[in-house]
């Protein structure tokens, strides 16, 4: 098969830990042609003649170097250097029929760039382009707000533009966790216990004045213990959770922001919050999902380029980037 890849700049990609590269290797040691493009240079025009498809312009060949030795899967060394770790070839075009898969894997913020992206691959998929996760998924489950279909596994909280309900949240929860809806990492994410002084400013500054809704969650004393990632191929968790646990005092785990990764297996409730949320979501075009857990507690639903493939695999030896390559072959073989 030809898979094409929209990622970030690959020259930007961190390819030693990177998720979207632990599929290419995959999918290269599956034998499958490897194609890449920058989701900016994602672009289309018209009109067409006649009984001509669609061509998408500026992707690229990619070779991962190495992928064809004894362990195909094996990190690429830890260098910023595009040539260390790939060669890409000439920028081409290529008519959609010739593309047996797109995978979005674009990083938030979800912001004006990455919806219209969404757009335009809406338009190309109902021309015949099979996407994964689907365009349309991508823009109905916001990572934050997913959480919304699923109150019987989340926290308390709200999500609200109001500087007064979102303040009173620090009153009801004694500690809480505020967060933008369209960040990732960790970014932006800020931790105040009743009565701080600071909670104004920061409602002020995350609400933008009261015109931005945000989340108020409350605080999980659990997060001590990691906040754990699910990976859910096709409806189905594999067996690993990846603890994110935060640095001495701090309170995000985010490996973005310094957490440190502990491969665990799932814990029983683990297991029934995946198979539970990979069940409702399966059916809507959604292939892969990484569920953030606390304790027991479901916080977010993420969507758009979940990430832990490699730090599972190095701390298995499961190949997981192989496993979810043979989900996705596995439902491109099913009818569109």
């Amino acid at each position: 098969m030809r898979l094409l890849f929209i990622v970030d700049p690959p020259a930007t990609l961190k390819a030693y830990k990177d998720s979207s590269v632990v599929m290419m290797q995959a999918a290269q040691a599956r034998g499958h042609e490897v194609w890449v493009m920058d989701a900016a240079s994602l672009s289309a025009q018209w009109p067409l003649a006649a009984g001509t498809q669609p061509i998408l312009e500026g992707l690229q060949p990619v070779r991962l170097r190495g992928a064809a030795g004894s362990n195909p899967m094996a990190a690429p060394a830890k260098t910023d250097a595009l040539e260390d770790w790939a060669e890409l070839g000439p920028h081409q075009s290529l008519p959609l029929g010739a593309i047996d898969a797109a995978l979005m894997r674009k990083d938030p913020p979800f912001d004006a760039a990455f919806f219209t992206a969404t757009l335009m691959l809406s338009a190309l998929e109902r021309l015949g382009l099979r996407v994964f996760n689907a365009p349309q998924s991508l823009r109905d489950h916001g990572e934050k707000l997913a959480l919304l279909e699923f109150p019987e596994f989340a926290p308390p909280g709200l999500v609200s533009a109001d500087p007064a309900r979102l303040a009173d949240a620090a009153q009801r929860f004694q500690k809480v966790v505020y967060k933008p809806l369209d960040a990732m990492g960790g970014s932006g994410i800020f931790v105040c216990e009743r009565g701080d002084p600071n909670i104004p400013v920061v409602i002020e500054t995350l609400t933008h004045h009261g015109r931005l809704p945000i989340m108020a969650q409350e605080y999980l004393p659990a997060i001590a213990s990691g906040d754990k990632r699910i990976l859910v191929f096709d409806g189905e968790p594999i067996d690993w959770a990846l603890a994110r646990i935060p640095p001495e005092g701090a309170s995000r785990g985010n490996l973005a922001a310094g957490g440190r990764a502990e491969v665990r297996p799932l814990s029983a409730r683990d297991r029934d919050i995946a198979v539970a949320v990979g069940a409702r979501l399966r059916g809507r075009g959604l292939l892969l999902l990484g569920l953030d857990v606390i304790g027991d507690h479901l916080t977010e639903i993420n969507v758009t380029s979940p990430t832990g493939f490699r730090e599972i695999q190095d701390q298995t030896g499961d190949p997981i980037g192989m496993t979810f390559i043979e989900t996705l072959e596995r439902v491109l073989a099913r009818q569109p």
